[in-house]
């Protein structure tokens, strides 16, 4: 055989285990479109987690529906406190938080499965019953009994989901402006810039959306807003929202844990209405509007919201007197 014709033979040999191999290492998630979309997302997560300024451990635990990313901070003979993020703002939203929550909470920040963050879906969409039963696996891992919980936006929604569950092993719970969990969006027309930025993702649009949910994006880290605007422009549109429904009278009721709900009073997501919902429908509810917040009011007023939800799961006795 002639050399030229063994060249032929090895070329083609080469191209063809170069598409076997490109075919096994096709990339496959069900957020990220590129490996090289999701290694930029990830890169920005760090440098954002960096901000929590506190000792922390990240593990994944494995469960029914893929990896929960979990975040843990804290001391270990602290109570337990799980924290839920708002939609695509995974658990690196609690740096402003973390260093008051983490002082005498053990800290288990779980990132959303179904968003940009570090836990990975390797199933279809989660229905509700789907949600609770992933929440509870990773709940059951950690061995967490008696816990408190704080959830924000959608965080605060599935927080509720799970606490309407019987026979749930949570105790006290902060609601920071859950979102359709005592009513539908309050200022759907004011809301479109964040519907619009989910469809033609852009900086433009993304500083637009800010404005809209802050009452102070300056207060927002450079370094944060990059994560979140890649996990804005990342974000898988799916019908999950759209399965957000405000809960009913009788499931609120049935809620008997103690349970403080702060909104701004210029949310665009709740308004008066879900304070009062909430004090009618929850037994054990305490409620505050917060002057000068808006939607992400644990950065546009953090101090205010800190102490108010320190001294709720700590010193429900001096709670009465706080007010902003």
């Amino acid at each position: 055989m002639s050399t030229s014709k063994i060249f032929v033979r090895l070329f083609f040999i080469i191209l063809l285990t170069a598409c076997a191999s490109s075919k096994k290492t096709k990339f496959e998630d069900y957020v990220f479109k590129t490996e090289s979309d999701k290694q930029n997302y990830t890169a920005s997560y760090n440098k954002a987690l960096k901000l929590w300024d506190v000792p922390y451990t990240e593990e994944n635990v494995k469960t029914s529906f893929g990896t929960a990313h979990v975040i843990i901070a804290g001391p270990k003979n602290g109570k337990d406190l799980v924290l839920l993020h708002g939609m695509d703002a995974s658990s690196t939203m609690w740096y402003p938080n973390i260093k008051t929550l983490a002082k005498n909470h053990r800290i288990y920040a779980i990132d959303f499965l179904m968003e940009p963050n570090k836990s990975t879906l390797t199933a279809k969409p989660l229905s509700k019953e789907e949600i609770v039963i992933w929440y509870n696996e990773i709940f059951n891992h950690y061995k967490l009994k008696k816990f408190d919980m704080i959830g924000a936006s959608r965080g605060g929604w599935i927080a509720t989901l799970l606490a309407v569950q019987k026979n749930n092993s949570i105790d006290k719970i902060v609601l920071l402006s859950p979102a359709q969990t005592f009513k539908f969006i309050d200022k759907p027309r004011k809301t479109s810039s964040a519907l619009l930025l989910k469809l033609f993702p852009s900086e433009k649009k993304f500083s637009k959306t800010l404005k809209t949910f802050s009452t102070h994006p300056e207060k927002i880290s450079p370094v944060y807003n990059r994560q979140f605007y890649l996990a804005n422009k990342y974000a898988k549109s799916n019908s999950s929202m759209l399965k957000m429904t405000p809960f009913s009278d009788d499931e609120l009721k049935s809620i008997q844990n103690p349970v403080l709900v702060l909104i701004g009073d210029k949310d665009v997501i709740n308004s008066e209405e879900s304070l009062e919902r909430a004090k009618k429908n929850l037994p054990n509810a305490k409620t505050i509007m917060i002057k000068d917040a808006g939607h992400f009011l644990s950065i546009d007023q953090s101090k205010f919201v800190n102490d108010a939800m320190i001294n709720f799961l700590e010193k429900p006795s001096n709670f009465v007197s706080l007010q902003n």
